[in-house]
C-alpha cells in the first residue's frame, strides 16, 4: 500500500509516524528533515495541487491524507476525487467552515448551533459605528485563513479602531482580511473538540486542550499552539454527552439539510462559561498541536480509520489509556520575526513513550537546523497528566538551539 501525506509539519509528522506503525510505503509532500527518517518526502508544495494529482496517479497511491487546511481550500479533495484518487478530508463547500469564519458563524446562527453574538463586516467605517457602542474586551477575526493568528483579543475601543485599520484598510493580513468577525468575548476554559465524519456519521475523538498564547499563563499574543494534552481531566462525561447532543448531532443534520457531504475531521474549539459552552471557531483537519497528543493516544490503525471514513463505514475508535502531552519548541521572535538555520543540539530520537515531532527543519550533512517559527514538538505519553507533563519537559531539556522558546506551563 501506498500512501501520500500533504503537509510539512508537526502535525505531518504525528500522521506520518501514525501511519508508519501500519504496513504501507508513505510519501509526504512537501515533508521536513524529521519526516524523511520515516517517508520519502516530494518537491512539491502542499499547495500544488496539479503537481500532486500527477504524482498520485503516476505512483498509483492508495490513500492521500491531507493536513493543512490550504490545499483544503482549494479544493484538492474535489480535484483528487475527480481523478479516482481515494482522499482523506473535507471537500470544498464543506471546507468553508474554516476557511471562511463569516460562512461558518451564519451556519451556526441559522441552525441554533452554540456560538457567541456577532456581526461582519467588510468596511471599517461600519465597523467602527458598530464598535463605538460595544463592550470590551471583544474579538475581532480575521473571515479568511490566518494561519492560526487571526483571532485578536481587543481591551478598548481605541485598539479595536486600530486593529479595523490594519485588518479593513492597511491589508496587514492580506485577502484573509477582507471581511472581518467581530464577536462579543467569552470568558472561560478552552477546549479542542475534534471529531470524524463519514457523512452519516460522527464519532468524537478524545478532548485536547491547546495552549495558543505565547507566554506562561496565556498571555501575550496568540500563536498556532504552544503545546497541548489530552484528554483533559477536569471534562466529565456529561460535557462530552452536552457536546454531541447540541453540537455534533444537530451539525449532522444542518449538513444534510445543506446538501453539504461532510468526510473527514471536524476540529470544534469550544469555550466552557458556566454551565454552557459556545463554539469558537471550526476546523476542518486535524490540529496542530492537538495531533501530536491525540494520535499517539489512538490504538486504531489510521489506514482503516482513514478507509472507513471515506466509505462511510464509520465505526467506534480504540483508545489507549492513560495521558499525552505536547510541548512546542519555538525560535525567538516567534510569532513575528525570527530567524531560521540555527543548529539543534540533543537527542532527537523517538522512544515508545517520547516522541520528537518535528515542526520546522532541515538536515543538512547529519545535523538538524531549525527552519521555521515553530520547530519541534517534545510529546510524552503516560498514565497520568502530571507524569506526561514531566515526561515531556525533562525530554525537552536534552534539546536546544540558540533562541529557544518554549512555555514551561502546559499541562498546568
Amino acid at each position: 500500500m501506498k500512501v501520500l501525506v500533504v503537509g510539512s509539519g508537526g502535525r505531518e509528522h504525528a500522521i506520518v509516524w501514525k501511519l508508519s506503525q501500519s504496513q504501507c510505503d508513505i510519501f509526504c509532500a512537501p515533508g521536513n528533515a524529521g519526516i524523511s527518517n520515516l517517508a520519502t518526502c516530494l518537491p512539491i508544495k502542499a499547495e500544488n495541487i496539479t503537481g500532486l494529482i500527477d504524482f498520485a496517479r503516476k505512483e498509483k497511491t492508495d490513500l492521500t491524507v491531507v493536513g493543512p487546511e490550504v490545499p483544503l481550500g482549494l479544493g484538492i479533495v474535489d480535484e483528487f476525487n475527480k481523478n479516482n484518487l481515494k482522499i482523506f478530508g473535507p471537500n470544498l463547500t464543506a471546507a468553508q467552515l474554516e476557511t471562511s469564519k463569516a460562512f461558518a458563524r451564519n451556519f451556526c446562527r441559522k441552525y441554533g448551533l452554540p456560538s457567541p453574538h456577532f456581526e461582519s463586516f467588510t468596511n471599517s467605517t461600519k465597523a467602527k459605528s458598530y464598535l463605538a457602542y460595544k463592550n470590551y474586551p471583544i474579538v475581532i477575526k480575521t473571515s479568511g485563513l490566518a494561519a492560526g493568528k487571526g483571532a485578536i483579543i481587543i481591551k478598548n475601543k481605541d485598539e479595536a479602531f486600530l486593529t479595523v485599520e490594519r485588518i479593513l484598510d492597511k491589508k496587514e493580513f492580506g485577502s484573509a482580511g477582507d471581511t472581518i468577525i467581530i464577536e462579543d468575548f467569552i470568558q472561560g476554559q478552552e477546549v479542542s473538540m475534534l471529531a470524524v465524519c463519514d457523512g452519516n456519521t460522527i464519532i468524537p475523538l478524545i478532548p485536547a486542550r491547546d495552549h495558543k498564547p505565547l507566554l506562561d499563563g496565556n498571555k501575550g499574543p496568540n500563536t498556532g499552539g504552544m503545546g497541548s494534552f489530552a484528554p483533559i481531566p477536569d471534562l466529565t462525561d456529561k460535557w462530552l454527552k452536552k457536546f454531541q447532543a447540541e453540537l455534533f448531532d444537530p451539525m449532522l443534520k444542518a449538513l444534510k439539510k445543506e446538501n453539504i457531504e461532510y468526510k473527514g475531521i471536524i476540529y470544534a474549539g469550544l469555550i466552557i462559561s458556566g454551565d454552557k459552552f459556545y463554539i469558537l471557531e471550526f476546523n476542518c483537519r486535524w490540529g496542530d498541536p492537538e495531533t501530536e497528543v491525540i494520535l499517539p493516544l489512538l490504538k486504531t490503525d489510521m489506514i482503516s480509520f482513514c478507509y472507513d471514513t471515506i466509505d462511510g463505514k464509520l465505526k467506534n475508535l480504540d483508545w489507549k489509556d492513560g495521558y499525552a502531552l505536547t510541548v512546542v519548541a519555538a525560535s525567538k521572535g516567534y510569532p513575528d520575526k525570527y530567524e531560521t538555520g540555527k543548529l539543534i543540539t540533543g537527542n532527537l530520537e523517538n522512544k515508545e513513550d517520547l516522541m520528537i515531532f518535528h515542526c520546522s527543519t532541515k538536515q543538512e550533512h547529519n545535523n538538524y537546523y531549525t527552519a521555521g517559527g515553530r520547530v519541534l514538538t517534545v510529546t510524552s505519553v503516560a498514565k497520568t497528566l502530571a507524569q506526561a507533563r514531566e515526561k515531556a519537559y525533562h525530554g525537552l531539556q536534552d534539546i536546544t538551539f540558540d533562541g529557544i522558546y518554549f512555555r514551561t506551563d502546559i499541562g498546568q
